[in-house]
C-alpha cells in the first residue's frame, strides 16, 4: 500500500528529471518520452504525464500546481514555458503527436486531459491560456484531437468570465493557420457543435449579431458567416415545421383566413431571421407537396396535383416576386417531378398552371428552359416544355412587333 501511494511521485520525478536533462531540445525530449514508455506506467499515470508536459508539474483539481513551491519537482521545458509563438507551439504539438503515435493507448487519455485543462482555464494566466489555445487548435487541425473537446468551453464559470469566447478565438485562429476555415466548419458539423457556438457567450449575449461582431473583430469573419448560415438553416427547418402545421389547417374549408395567416406569419419570420425570398419559396413548395397523400396511379395524380396546386397558387405567388425566386421554384418542381416518378408527365401542366396563376413569369420560364434547368430529367422536361416555350416566344415576338408599329 505504501509503495502504491508514492508511485505517482516516483513517476513524476522520473519525467521531470528526464525533461530537465533534455532541456530545450524537443527532439531529445521526444526520444526520452519514447524510451521511458517501455519502463514507466504511462497507462496508469497518463494524467500526470500530460500535466507535466503542458504545465510543468502535477495539477490539483481546479488547476493549481501541486509542487509550485518545490522547483525540483517542476520543469520549465513544457508548453506553458514555451515562446508564445505559433511555430514554437507547433514544435511542442509534434512531441505529443510522436508520443501518441508510439503509444496509441494514450489517445483517449490525452483527449480527457485537454478537456480537463479547458475546465481549469481560470487557474491559468492569460499567456498560458493562449499557449493552450494554440496547442489545441494545432492538434485539432492535424486530427490528434477531436472537436468534441470544445464542449468543455460551454461550462458556466468560464463562459461568464468571458474566458470561453476569448480562448475559442485563439484556438480557431491557430486551427485555421494550420489548415483553413473549411476544415474548422466541417469538424464542427461532424461533432454537432455547429449550432452550439453561441453557448460560448453568457445567456444575455447569445445572439447571432453579438457572435458575428465579436468573431469578425477578432479576424474570424469566416466563422461568423458560417454561424449565420447554420442559424438560417435551423430557422428554415423550424419554419417548415410551422408551415406544415398551418398548411394542414388550410384545408378545413375556410381558405381565406388561413391563407392570410400563413402569409403574415412567413413575412414576419423572413424579417425577423433575415431570410431572403428565394430561400422561402423552396420551403413553401415542400410544405405544399407534403400536405397531401398522393394517388399512386399516374393517370390520376396529375389531375389531383393541379386541383391541389390551384388552391395554393395564391400563396406561392406572394413569395415569387423575384426572378431568382421563380427560378428556384421551377427547379424545385423539376426535381420533385423527377424524384416522384408518377409526376414525370405532370411537369408541363404544373408550370402552365403557375404561369396562368401569375406565380411564374414568361421571362423566368424562358430562362429556365435556356440555361437555368437542373440535370434531373432534363431531356424529358425540356421536351415537355418545347411547345409551350415556342408559344411564349411567338407571343413575345408578336408583342414586340406590335410595340414597334405603335
Amino acid at each position: 500500500d505504501e509503495k502504491e501511494k508514492f508511485e505517482p511521485t516516483v513517476f513524476r520525478d522520473t519525467i521531470v528529471q528526464g525533461l530537465n536533462e533534455a532541456g530545450n531540445d524537443l527532439e531529445a525530449i521526444a526520444k526520452f518520452l519514447d524510451a521511458a514508455g517501455s519502463r514507466l506506467d504511462y497507462r496508469r499515470y497518463a494524467d500526470t504525464l500530460f500535466d507535466i508536459l503542458v504545465a510543468g508539474s502535477m495539477l490539483a483539481p481546479g488547476g493549481t500546481r501541486i509542487d509550485d513551491n518545490d522547483k525540483t519537482k517542476m520543469t520549465n521545458h513544457c508548453v506553458f514555458f514555451a515562446d508564445e509563438d505559433h511555430d514554437a507551439i507547433r514544435n511542442y504539438a509534434q512531441v505529443f503527436n510522436k508520443l501518441i503515435r508510439r503509444y496509441k493507448y494514450l489517445e483517449k487519455a490525452f483527449e480527457d486531459e485537454i478537456k480537463k485543462l479547458l475546465l481549469f482555464l481560470k487557474a491559468f494566466t492569460e499567456t498560458e491560456q493562449t499557449k493552450l489555445a494554440m496547442l489545441s487548435g494545432i492538434l485539432l487541425a492535424n486530427g490528434t484531437l477531436p472537436a468534441t473537446i470544445l464542449t468543455s468551453l460551454f461550462t458556466d464559470n468560464i463562459v461568464k468570465e468571458g474566458i470561453a469566447a476569448s480562448f475559442a478565438v485563439k484556438l480557431f485562429k491557430a486551427w485555421m493557420a494550420e489548415k483553413d476555415a473549411n476544415s474548422v466548419t466541417s469538424a464542427l458539423r461532424k461533432a454537432n457543435l455547429d449550432k452550439r457556438l453561441l453557448e460560448l457567450f453568457p445567456a444575455n449575449r447569445q445572439n447571432v449579431d453579438h457572435f458575428a461582431k465579436y468573431f469578425t473583430e477578432a479576424g474570424l469573419k469566416e466563422l461568423s458567416d458560417f454561424l449565420r448560415v447554420q442559424q438560417s438553416l435551423g430557422t428554415r427547418k423550424e419554419l417548415q415545421k410551422e408551415l406544415q402545421e398551418l398548411s394542414n389547417f388550410w384545408f378545413t374549408g375556410n381558405v381565406a383566413y388561413p391563407l392570410l395567416q400563413v402569409v403574415l406569419y412567413v413575412k414576419e419570420e423572413m424579417k425577423r431571421n433575415e431570410l431572403p425570398e428565394p430561400a422561402v419559396i423552396g420551403l413553401l413548395w415542400t410544405c405544399v407537396m407534403n400536405a397531401v397523400e398522393w394517388n399512386k396511379k399516374e393517370e390520376l395524380v396529375a389531375e389531383q396535383a393541379l386541383k391541389h396546386l390551384k388552391q395554393y397558387a395564391p400563396l406561392l405567388a406572394v413569395f415569387s416576386t423575384q426572378g431568382q425566386s421563380e427560378l428556384i421554384l421551377l427547379q424545385k418542381v423539376q426535381e420533385y417531378c423527377y424524384d416522384n416518378i408518377h409526376f414525370m408527365k405532370a411537369f408541363q401542366k404544373i408550370v402552365v398552371l403557375f404561369y396562368k396563376a401569375d406565380v411564374l413569369s414568361e421571362e423566368a420560364i424562358l430562362k429556365w428552359y435556356k440555361e437555368a434547368h437542373v440535370a434531373k430529367g432534363k431531356s424529358v422536361f425540356l421536351d415537355q416544355m418545347k411547345k409551350f416555350v415556342e408559344w411564349l416566344q411567338n407571343a413575345e415576338e408578336e408583342s414586340e412587333s406590335e410595340g414597334e408599329e405603335n
